[in-house]
């Protein structure tokens, strides 16, 4: 018995289908005019990462070959636009301010949402300037975190947040 591992994929080297471990183009015609448009898909996804243009090959008629090089320079371009969309998700569902108190104390207010198909949650929680937590208390997920907002929650006394 061999030991092989039968969720890798083969890899694809044709004209207009392209994939290695992780991900495939596909040349695809593009259905808002008479061109080409590439779509690069991560392995396991339903969706594609990204679909662009494609340039057409030499009749002007058929989309250009693709090729290792095209590829690569798809695959760079399709991972930088993952990268981003978790940054903006990063960033939707992290946020904080640093605030200064009346007696001169700043603090650092953190929000953090965690999304759940049942309902997200969020907690929020206060640092001093040494990374100290002060308090964490759960928080609706559509509260709105700005400093003024901060600051009242502290001048409360860290109270719970309906």
């Amino acid at each position: 018995m061999t030991d092989t591992d039968d969720d890798t994929p083969t890899p694809i080297h044709e004209p207009r289908l392209w994939s290695d471990e992780r991900w495939t183009a596909r040349v695809i015609k593009n259905e808002d005019d008479d061109g080409w448009a590439v779509s690069m898909t991560l392995q396991g996804e339903a969706e594609p990462a990204l679909v662009g243009p494609w340039t057409m090959g030499r009749d002007k008629k058929n989309p250009k070959p693709l090729d290792v090089s095209a590829f690569n320079t798809l695959v760079k371009t399709a991972s930088e636009v993952l990268r981003r969309h978790e940054q903006q998700l990063h960033a939707q569902l992290n946020k904080n301010v640093t605030i200064t108190t009346a007696q001169g104390q700043r603090l650092r207010v953190a929000l953090v949402i965690v999304p759940d198909e049942e309902g997200a949650t969020a907690t929020l929680s206060a640092q001093d300037e040494l990374g100290e937590e002060l308090a964490r208390a759960p928080a609706p997920p559509s509260f709105k975190l700005t400093p003024a907002s901060a600051l009242a929650w502290v001048e409360s006394g860290f109270e719970r947040l309906h």
